[in-house]
């Protein structure tokens, strides 16, 4: 019904008391049935004349509403001589603009809690009241994966203890505080604090639950642990030695100036020793400290390798040693930290230095790699970069493979301290490649030599690089 019907219908209406007036004059004689038919007609077009005014406006008023409802940011405008609704319009307007004003504040208030949400160090996940998460932040996402919403808690963290604290939270038993270890590429520790919140929200969120990141606490706890065990196991020996030739300075010895020569040359050699043995305890509690922090820079491999092969490159050449570089094409760019990849390369070309035979070549390879790394879904492909150190010495025995790289295991302890070795450099190697979410590999054969291999993640190409794989080998000696 549009709003010409609606106006004649309400003339019709409000005339209704006049016409019953007439009706009843004109039965008891007061008034002519004639008379009585042309006044009523009269009073119709009279209100009907009158009310233009309101029904005209009501229609405006109808559509500005509608108008209103369809787009909250539009501006309609009631013109009416009507002064009723005339006041109605202003008066909804003076709504209107309260209520756009308390939903902007409210707009700003949430948009305003999801950067806070999202920008939270923590991992943070909203649970529904059958454990489903409702919503998590990007720090969750980071640890969890991608497409964490609507997903069962425990198809993510599969933790016996947690997921009982999240039931009895959900009961509405209160809060629980529980610790959480992920055996991801490196261990992780966490406190997991799980809330409830009443009433729900209209999303459904019943609890949060929040990871909070304890790994560098307790890796520190037990690095402390392990150094202090390490070092005055290590020390003890040429701290002993300092102590024994001190004492014979001191003592017998203290006229004789051969024994004095004698002496200060070893103990110099024993103080180097302790000296080296704390700097590579100290960097490996540092790389320990820092392995759950993937690096994120874009690292290309060559320059780097240039740089360890030109440093140490006069100590090959005292034994006859040539180090020789060959790198792929186009070049291998990797995620790390430059300064990390520099002393894992150094280690390892230091190491090919110290066993191999003199008047050898120590090759050194760039090329893709067809290893699975750490944290690639199954069947997934990974791209790495496999760079690879060879030396040509008397090879590591087999039974010993597995071992090389913890602290302080020596295949032969006393040339590994002739060598000025501290028994820390492939356990250093080690923890930084795992740093690096990559993999080393060691192979060996007695009489032929050792190849230790190092594979490492592939970082986004830059626009103007080809693809991985592509292009002839570049020798570079």
């Amino acid at each position: 019904m549009n709003w010409t019907a609606r106006w004649a219908l309400g003339a019709a209406v409000f005339s209704c008391p006049a016409f019953l007036a007439l009706a009843v004059l004109a039965v008891y004689g007061g008034v002519g049935a004639q008379a009585a038919l042309v006044a009523a007609v009269c009073v119709y077009l009279g209100v009907l004349l009158l009310s233009r005014p309101l029904a005209v406006g009501m229609a405006q008023l109808r559509d500005a509403i509608e108008a209103l409802a369809a787009d909250e940011k539009s501006r309609p405008e009631v013109e009416t001589t009507s002064p009723s609704v005339r006041e109605l319009w202003l008066a909804i307007g003076r709504w209107v603009r309260a209520s756009r004003q308390k939903a902007s504040e409210r707009e700003t208030e949430i948009d305003t809690a999801q950067l806070v949400l999202a920008l939270l160090p923590d991992p943070l996940l909203l649970l529904d009241e059958r454990r489903r998460i409702v919503r998590a932040n990007e720090a969750a996402g980071a640890l969890l994966g991608p497409r964490l919403v609507d997903r069962d808690l425990a198809g993510l963290l599969r933790h016996p203890t947690l997921l009982a604290a999240a039931d009895a939270v959900l009961r509405g038993e209160g809060s629980r505080v529980v610790d959480v270890d992920l055996a991801t590429t490196v261990e992780l520790n966490f406190s997991a604090r799980i809330v409830p919140i009443v009433p729900r929200t209209a999303e459904g969120t019943a609890a949060v639950l929040i990871l909070h990141d304890l790994t560098a606490l307790k890796r520190s706890e037990r690095l402390r642990a392990d150094f202090v065990a390490n070092a005055s196991h290590e020390l003890r020996t040429p701290l002993a030695s300092l102590i024994g030739f001190i004492e014979t300075l001191r003592g017998p010895a203290r006229d004789d100036r051969d024994a004095h020569e004698r002496f200060l040359a070893i103990m110099a050699e024993q103080s180097s020793r302790m000296a080296r043995l704390v700097e590579d305890l100290l960097s490996l509690s540092k790389i320990e400290m820092n392995e759950h922090r993937t690096p994120i820079d874009r690292i290309e491999v060559a320059p780097v390798l240039e740089l360890v092969a030109d440093a140490l490159g006069q100590r090959a050449s005292a034994r006859g040693m040539r180090i020789r570089l060959d790198f792929s094409d186009p070049p291998a760019w990797v995620v790390g930290d430059s300064d990390e990849l520099a002393q894992v390369f150094q280690n390892l070309i230091d190491n090919a230095i110290k066993y191999a035979r003199d008047g050898t070549i120590i090759e050194v390879t760039v090329a893709p790699s067809a290893r699975q790394l750490p944290g690639a879904r199954v069947g997934e492909k990974s791209a790495a970069w496999a760079i690879a150190i060879r030396d040509r010495g008397e090879g590591v025995p087999r039974e010993h493979l597995a071992r090389l790289t913890e602290r302080f295991y020596r295949v032969d302890a006393a040339r590994s301290r002739e060598l000025g070795g501290t028994g820390l450099g492939l356990a250093i190697v080690k923890h930084i490649v795992n740093h690096h979410r990559g993999i080393l590999d060691i192979e060996s054969e007695i009489g032929v030599g050792s190849i230790f291999t190092v594979h490492l993640p592939v970082a986004a190409a830059a626009p103007s690089e080809p693809p991985l794989g592509t292009g002839p080998l570049a020798d570079r000696t």
